[in-house]
């Protein structure tokens, strides 16, 4: 239910005063037409007092109830039997709380019918300008839900994908460090304290909150430290990044399934040494990183993974930042790139 303007220590200040200015004026207008000072004042505050009541009613009264768009004629109805009641009110009250006279009761009468005009246009004006606040405080709160609805239901998702990250990764570690445990001990024990550095980095994490580069780096390398006492001298390493780079930000966890990807399609169809490579660029407001690993399209075979992945990080990226175009990839000269373009507006 929207609040009322009227429950605002502010627009309470606002509606009296333009009432304490309505009654001057009325008072200045009786006057010019001859009525005494005194009872033109008196006439005037009163007026203004029952007038100001009738709008205060009706405009709580829409608070707690508006009709449907197609039965707003009932509001109509309201305005003017408020205005009767207004007029016809003014009629028997002035009399009685003011001293008058023969000459000011006929004026009374003939004013009835400019009183009741004014009445039902004042009250008329008060149940539209409610009736578009209220539908303003309900459109905004309506707005805020689906909002709200929208951000819960993002972080629901990036929270889905960010569980998919780990446990691929976890699984064949697991396996590493089961195949160590029997003829090199000290090894498994390396890999263990490395596993648990870097899911204990992974864990303190907000998705929602951007990190810098450079403590994404941190976590990165406490990973590559993991794959390459699976990989052996096979996996070599080259990340390139400067220091304006390294002040820059970029989501949580995003490297790292690009890097695994790298891994994957760069080592598992060679025998040989692959060398993946990072590069980072520091560009106006954006920061750029390109993953490259080699790529052979006729010894490569299709994957089947966890499903997380480029699609995952595409994913992540559109939740974020609404757009389909930062994650970008290229196959040429037997090498894969995977280009991030991370808006500097986190």
């Amino acid at each position: 239910m929207a609040n009322s303007p009227l429950e605002s220590a502010k627009y309470r200040a606002i509606f009296f005063g333009v009432w304490l200015v309505i009654a001057l004026l009325q008072t200045a207008t009786l006057t010019w037409f001859g009525v005494l000072f005194e009872l033109a004042l008196g006439d005037a505050f009163i007026s203004s007092a029952l007038l100001a009541a009738a709008c205060w009613l009706i405009s709580s009264n829409l608070e707690y109830y508006r009709p449907q768009q197609a039965r707003y004629f009932y509001i109509g109805l309201w305005c003017l039997l408020l205005a009767v009641f207004y007029a016809s009110t003014l009629y028997y009250l002035l009399p009685m709380l003011l001293e008058t006279d023969a000459a000011y009761e006929i004026f009374l009468l003939n004013s009835l019918p400019v009183r009741f005009s004014i009445g039902l246009l004042m009250i008329g004006w008060m149940a539209m300008i409610s009736i578009l606040w209220y539908n303003q405080q309900e459109q905004q709160a309506s707005l805020k839900r689906k909002s709200d609805t929208e951000k819960l239901a993002r972080e629901a998702e990036l929270y889905k994908l960010r569980l998919q990250l780990q446990p691929h990764f976890l699984f064949n570690s697991l396996n590493s460090i089961n195949a160590l445990i029997g003829f090199q001990p000290q090894e498994a024990r390396k890999m263990v304290q490395q596993l648990s550095e870097f899911l204990r980095s992974t864990l303190r994490k907000d998705d929602t909150q951007p990190v810098l580069l450079a403590e994404e780096l941190q976590t990165l390398e406490l990973y590559l430290e993991i794959e390459k006492m699976r990989f052996g001298h096979r996996l070599q390493t080259e990340i390139l990044a400067d220091e304006t780079s390294r002040t820059m930000k970029l989501p949580p966890m995003l490297l790292q399934p690009l890097v695994e990807n790298a891994i994957k399609f760069g080592l598992y169809d060679t025998t040989g040494q692959v060398t993946i490579s990072l590069q980072t660029k520091a560009l106006e407001n954006t920061l750029e990183i390109s993953i490259r690993n080699p790529y052979d399209p006729q010894t490569a075979t299709k994957r089947q993974g966890t499903g997380f992945g480029l699609n995952g990080v595409q994913r992540r990226l559109y939740l974020l930042f609404a757009r389909h175009d930062l994650l970008q990839t290229r196959a040429e000269n037997h090498f894969f790139t995977s280009t991030l373009i991370i808006p500097q507006t986190l």
